[in-house]
């Protein structure tokens, strides 16, 4: 299968939401998705919060439909001195995997994070997401973090946060 993988322009913001609903719907939150073209025009390509990379079948070319999509965007560590890549989402069709899709997103993420000098690359993923756990550990040699736990602020809870405010 040919395919190839370039930066998402803001003409791709429908592919870009088609593939993060595909994702939540794979996750099994596809009521989770709140994300808009329109949200995606200013948050993506207006004010650059994150980057997306899509892979399309066919050739540059030649495209088709987009079949994979990695968004992410950058960190910094304070123990390392350097800027990190944080993946915010990995996906690829359910048809096109075992195609080297996924691998291949990962290496454009790992030439981005080179370009950077970025110390590390680092992402989530769902405990119960055993075949995505497989493909990071064993095909890219990534190390599960166990001692770290992931926490969250939304909506009203970051409104809350304004009572620790000094007056």
């Amino acid at each position: 299968m040919a395919y190839f993988i370039r930066l998402a322009t803001v003409e791709d913001v429908d592919e870009i939401l088609r593939l993060v609903k595909g994702l939540a719907e794979y996750e099994k939150e596809p009521e989770s998705v709140k994300a808009t073209p329109e949200l995606y025009r200013k948050n993506l390509f207006e004010n650059t919060y994150a980057h997306t990379l899509l892979a399309f079948e066919g050739t540059p070319e030649a495209p088709g439909k987009a079949i994979g999509i990695a968004m992410y965007f950058f960190n910094y560590s304070t123990w390392t001195g350097k800027p990190g890549l944080y993946l915010e989402d990995l996906f690829v069709d359910p048809e096109t995997r075992g195609k080297g899709v996924g691998k291949a997103l990962f290496a454009e993420l790992g030439k981005v994070a080179e370009e950077k000098d970025c110390a590390r690359m680092d992402w989530s993923v769902l405990k119960w997401n055993q075949p995505s756990i497989d493909f990071y550990e064993k095909t890219l040699g990534a190390t599960a973090m166990s001692e770290w736990q992931g926490m969250r602020l939304e909506g009203s809870q970051i409104q809350n946060l304004r009572q620790f405010r000094k007056a």
